[in-house]
């Protein structure tokens, strides 16, 4: 597992275990940014740890950002259901608004993020 300057290696995909989370913190040059991931059999997805609704972390404790039933991603303040696929909310008081996508790059052994698009795309100006 190499890192480059345009990827960010966050974990090994066996760290996260089918359904299940976790939480991290990457850096935009001196900003700090938490996001989170969620594997499912369907794959591994990444977002940016803050809620549409309220800009709170979503995660009710430290990596645990699916529902009870670990079908679905759930906000900590008001318990918004989002698809894990798309960020989308179909649940709660922000219903209808999607979690803003970490982008990754994933290959047999490891999650990356790619850094050069993440920080254009949700540098300082753009977060919470």
């Amino acid at each position: 597992m190499q890192e480059s300057t345009d990827r960010i290696l966050l974990c090994r995909r066996d760290e996260i275990s089918v359904p299940g989370s976790r939480g991290l913190t990457v850096a935009c040059g001196d900003h700090h940014h938490d996001i989170f991931l969620v594997r499912t059999t369907a794959g591994i997805f990444g977002y940016i740890n803050s809620c549409p609704h309220t800009g709170a972390p979503l995660d009710w404790v430290p990596d645990r950002f699916l529902s009870l039933d670990l079908t679905h991603i759930q906000c900590s303040t008001h318990a918004a259901l989002f698809n894990v696929q798309d960020g989308v909310c179909i649940a709660g008081p922000c219903s209808g608004d999607a979690l803003r996508p970490a982008p990754l790059m994933i290959d047999a052994e490891a999650v990356f993020l790619l850094r050069r698009e993440f920080c254009s795309r949700w540098g300082a100006a753009d977060m919470p």
